[in-house]
């Protein structure tokens, strides 16, 4: 197939190439012979019905220090593209649920990947709430009492913004930790949102792993293991990739949440589990496909691209 994609995403200039997800489906695209433009999110605008970007023609190339190569900004219509990619990075803040209400404008003419409207209603922390028996013990609340009670029955336990991403903003309160209540301060001076409270999963010292699943599939996973004296696993706060294979667990929790994934239209969804438990499910923009692909010797963003095609080729 012959595809014009446009993708939505942070600044280019600065991705580490080595491990940025968004650009190695570029390269993929690339190679496919598709036709790439890249556009910043607040570069999207909506007039009288029409979506527009500010966007530029993108090349892509796997070199340290001139890894693309843009042309001159210009304005195209988003709805004669094929495919959008919504790749840009959290937080799901208001300029990110008004992104996904542009793009719902010219879905699934122009197929958004993942489908804006299901983005936007599938949170990663909220939408995992909607699996019965997958989470640890989980609060989401503002209300002080029922945190410190949360906080009194599992004594050891992890607090987070609602909608944080990379490992900002986690907590490890630890039993005996005086700290809670001040911290609960501070979180109601940044964030208007409830907080996060669950229970602290030590299995995560063997790693948080990362499952890549596409159109409901899982295809793939690494484990993240925290560095020392570090309660966060990510990759963004010194979390180390190692290679996984999948329990039967992993695929039970694959099963259950799966047919959901490809009904909503979720394609590319990355989902965390720490030893039998669901943590988050992420559909914004995930990442671990390069990790993944190393220790597997795969290529996920292949399989990923494929499924868009069969998407496409489906809607005739």
């Amino acid at each position: 197939m012959s595809l014009a994609v446009a993708i939505q995403m942070d600044p280019i200039e600065p991705i580490d190439i080595n491990g940025d997800s968004s650009f190695v489906l570029g390269l993929e695209a690339q190679e496919r012979g598709y036709t790439l433009w890249h556009y910043l999110p607040n570069a999207l605008s909506l007039r009288d019905g029409k979506v527009t970007a500010r966007a530029q023609r993108l090349e892509l190339r796997r070199e340290l220090g001139r890894h693309y190569t843009m042309g001159e900004p210009e304005i195209i219509d988003l709805s004669t593209m094929d495919v959008v990619l919504m790749r840009q990075d959290p937080p799901f803040d208001m300029a990110y649920i008004t992104a996904t209400h542009i793009l719902e404008h010219i879905h699934p003419k122009t197929l958004v990947v993942n489908d804006p409207a299901q983005v936007r209603n599938a949170p990663e922390k909220l939408f995992v709430t909607h699996f019965d028996g997958l989470l640890p013990p989980t609060l989401i609340s503002s209300d002080k009492q029922a945190i410190l009670d949360f906080r009194a029955e599992h004594e050891d336990v992890i607090v987070k913004p609602l909608f944080g991403n990379g490992g900002a903003g986690v907590f490890h309160i630890k039993p005996g930790d005086e700290n809670l209540t001040s911290l609960m301060e501070l979180f109601t001076e940044f964030y208007r949102e409830p907080m996060i409270i669950q229970k602290y999963l030590s299995d995560v010292r063997n790693g948080d792993k990362r499952i890549i699943l596409v159109d409901g599939e899982a295809v793939g996973a690494i484990d993240r293991v925290p560095a020392e004296g570090e309660a966060r696993a990510n990759m963004h706060v010194g979390g180390q990739a190692i290679k996984a294979g999948m329990t039967d667990r992993d695929r039970e929790i694959c099963a259950m949440i799966g047919p959901s994934l490809k009904e909503r239209g979720l394609v590319f969804v990355g989902i965390d589990v720490i030893g039998n438990h669901l943590t988050e499910i992420n559909v914004t923009s995930p990442t671990g496909i390069q990790e993944i692909n190393r220790f597997d010797g795969s290529k996920l963003e292949a399989l990923i691209w494929d499924a868009i095609e069969a998407r496409l080729n489906a809607a005739g």
